[in-house]
């Protein structure tokens, strides 16, 4: 008998067949039991091995033993006469019969029966949804959603940024859906690993949906999970899995936006809306990219650095990849050395390279929002600022894609750098609605809400985001802020305190703190251990003005800022050298303007240096120019609905250089009301009021503002200042 027909006889062909389909059924329904109970992928993968390895042993079972009436025996104690092989292969074939027909009742269940399930309840789920809208025609309908970070159920977590990448590309893909509201990427992402209710991460992000799902990567496969739910009733609109080669990653996530657009077109945004297709590259080089991204969001030099190594390669991988060079720029440019960068590279090489990348990146690709972010950043961080130039790119960034929140902040930053507060306050409020824990805008909302007295919406603000991000060092210098423009340093102080504690490289919480310092007239700390020109101000203060001179022209050569260099020398006495400083660098004053447009919203404290160096020095053509320019200023300013005790007070040492005295002390008194604490003697740090001196009312003003600052050191546990 040959080998074929001895492995017919012993049934051996009928048990692979059976063990087979067995295995797919099994393996099926593990799949789906597993995976909906959360079960890490190795259990499924440790499954899925313990059948092929029974495969081989079930061939060797059906080789050498059989079934007889007796039981199992090895099949050479069988005798061939007493064998009953062919009744057990008719039994092996009712069993693979079964088997199939479980197998393909299994498959119609799925396929059929469940599909149905699902439209039945999407169908119920419209006809209620129709009802309420009947009921309740007059509520607006969101056109909103967050996208969540997917959850990454690889083995390896070092995966995760991958799983953060894939959710980053879909949010912005969703986000250059212009009927779309889509919550920002910094307050998604802060529900990260939170089992928290999604009618609250609704509620706290403004959003009607939400997007969530996971992503598991083995090898060169890649499973994401997505599923788009309705926030108030928590129904479940649509659903996916996608099991696919990692090459088609791109594929999938264009999917995931069509799909999600074609479950939201019917209530919420135009039938004509698709999604911008994503950028293709090689996948080993959109995964370095993504790794990247995830370096630069932390926002420290080394992992700017590493982020910039990791666009290296991915540029080395594909030269044509646009994204990556766009990211390479940025990189470079935040890598500069200089206040508010965060490396050492010299500001104008950074510059230089980092325009080279963001060049590259716009010429392979005109509609990428990130370079054009870039090329803004680039403008606005230029010396002096091209901020025209910086407006043009940035409001073209965000035209291509609203959620691009740097963008956001850096046309705000550079709006408040021409004077244009109230664009950049509309900005900001815009940032804080659709990403209203994003770090930076945060502290600019806050300085903004300041800027226009509106000290109610900034507490109303923090209330709403101070749970979602406990023990946080941007809230707490952020109220700190709140604290001291209202004149209450104690308690900000002991904030800000805090804030630089649990984070001592945020720079801005440690800026905060000097101004405190300042306000509670702290001048030897202050010295010692302020941030920016705060130093400067204090050593002239306490009498060390070389020092401060040293400081003050080292400022104005390697970091453009003649304010301070003007302001100190004006405290000290010496405006004699404003004046020869100005002309030798300007010909004029329209030519300084160029240079140095009015900053924020607190008053044009540069060209109320140049009039007080110009009165004091008898040129009365040039003391009339720097006063109609800083009318200009101010009055634009109160246009805007500017109301801060630093416009105030810069309004009114206008005013008394111009001799409207008795408007002067009006503006005076209202600065010191809203808490406003400057020097024992108010003209040693804003010598423009000298012309008040005397006059009882301003001593009154002044007396009013040394209690209150000594009531504050009092809490504090300082001695009282006295003059």
């Amino acid at each position: 008998m040959s080998l074929i027909q001895e492995l017919k006889r012993r049934n051996v062909f009928k048990v692979g067949a059976a063990y087979v389909v067995l295995t797919w059924l099994i393996a099926q329904i593990t799949d789906v039991f597993l995976e909906s109970f959360g079960a890490p992928e190795w259990v499924i993968k440790t499954v899925l091995l313990l059948l092929v390895i029974g495969f081989p042993l079930a061939l060797f079972f059906a080789w050498a033993f059989e079934m007889t009436p007796e039981g199992i025996k090895k099949e050479k104690d069988v005798d061939r006469s007493q064998s009953i092989t062919t009744e057990t292969g008719r039994k092996l074939d009712f069993t693979i019969i079964a088997i199939l027909l479980l197998a393909l009742g299994y498959f119609s269940f799925d396929k059929i029966v469940q599909n149905q399930t699902r439209d039945a309840e999407i169908a119920q789920a419209a006809a209620e949804a129709e009802a309420a809208a009947v009921q309740a025609a007059a509520r607006p309908v969101e056109k909103s959603i967050a996208v969540l970070p997917f959850v990454n159920m690889s083995d390896d977590a070092s995966n995760e940024y991958f799983s953060d990448g894939i959710s980053e590309e879909i949010l912005n893909s969703l986000a250059k859906i212009k009927q779309l509201k889509v919550a920002g990427r910094t307050s998604s992402f802060a529900f990260k690993g939170k089992s928290q209710d999604l009618r609250q991460i609704g509620e706290a992000l403004g959003v009607e949906h939400i997007l969530e799902g996971s992503v598991r990567k083995a090898g060169t496969r890649i499973r994401i999970t997505a599923q788009l739910i309705q926030v108030d009733d928590g129904f479940h609109l649509w659903s996916e899995t996608y099991d696919r080669e990692l090459t088609d990653v791109f594929a999938i996530q264009d999917e995931i936006a069509a799909a999600i657009l074609e479950q939201l077109k019917a209530q919420l945004i135009g039938k004509d809306a698709t999604p911008v297709m994503a950028t293709r590259t090689n996948t080993e080089a959109y995964e370095l990219y993504l790794l990247a991204k995830q370096r630069m969001y932390q926002r420290t030099g080394p992992t700017i650095e590493a982020a910039a190594e990791l666009l290296n390669r991915a540029i080395a991988l594909d030269p044509e990849y646009a994204p990556a060079y766009a990211q390479r720029g940025i990189a470079t440019l935040l890598l500069s050395e200089g206040q508010g960068a965060y490396g050492d590279i010299p500001a104008e090489q950074a510059s230089a390279q980092g325009k080279l990348y963001l060049d590259k990146a716009l010429q392979l690709d005109t509609t990428l929002a990130e370079g054009w972010a870039g090329l803004g950043l680039y403008h606005y961080g230029a010396t002096p600022p091209r901020a025209d130039q910086a407006i043009e790119a940035l409001n073209k960034a965000l035209a291509l894609n609203p959620n691009l929140i740097n963008a956001s902040n850096w046309l705000h930053n550079t709006l408040m750098q021409e004077g244009k507060p109230a664009e950049a306050h509309d900005i900001v409020m815009g940032m804080i609605d659709r990403d209203p824990l994003y770090r930076p805008g945060i502290r600019n909302a806050i300085n903004n809400f300041i800027n226009f007295g509106q000290q109610e919406q900034a507490w109303a603000y923090l209330d709403r985001i101070r749970l979602l991000i406990p023990n946080d060092a941007t809230i707490q210098s952020s109220e700190a802020a709140l604290y001291l423009s209202l004149g209450q340093l104690a308690q900000g102080l002991s904030l800000v305190e805090s804030a630089v504690e649990l984070q001592p490289s945020n720079s801005v919480a440690r800026l905060t703190l000097s101004f405190g310092m300042m306000d509670s007239h702290q001048y030897e700390r202050l010295a010692e251990h302020g941030e920016a020109w705060l130093p400067i101000f204090a050593m002239t203060i306490l009498g060390r003005t070389e020092e401060a001179a040293i400081l003050a022209y080292q400022r104005a050569e390697k970091e453009a800022d003649v304010s301070t260099l003007f302001a100190f020398l004006n405290i000290a006495g010496r405006s004699g050298e404003v004046i020869d400083y100005l002309e030798s660098r300007w010909p004029d004053l329209a030519a300084l303007r160029q240079d140095f447009p009015p900053y924020g919203a607190f008053g044009d404290f540069l060209m109320l240096d140049v009039a007080l160096a110009y009165s004091r020095g008898g040129n009365q053509e040039r003391f009339d120019d720097a006063m109609q320019r800083v009318l200009v200023v101010h009055e634009e300013l109160k246009t805007q609905g500017v109301n801060n005790s630093n416009f105030l007070m810069n309004e009114a040492s206008r005013l008394a250089l111009a001799g409207e005295l008795d408007s002067s002390l009006d503006f005076l008194d209202r600065a010191i009301a809203l808490g406003e604490i400057t020097t024992l003697r108010m003209t040693i740090g804003r010598p423009a009021l000298e012309p008040l001196e005397g006059d009882p009312r301003y001593e009154a003003i002044q007396a009013r503002m040394v209690e209150h600052l000594n009531d504050e050191r009092e809490k504090l546990g300082l001695e009282p200042a006295t003059i």
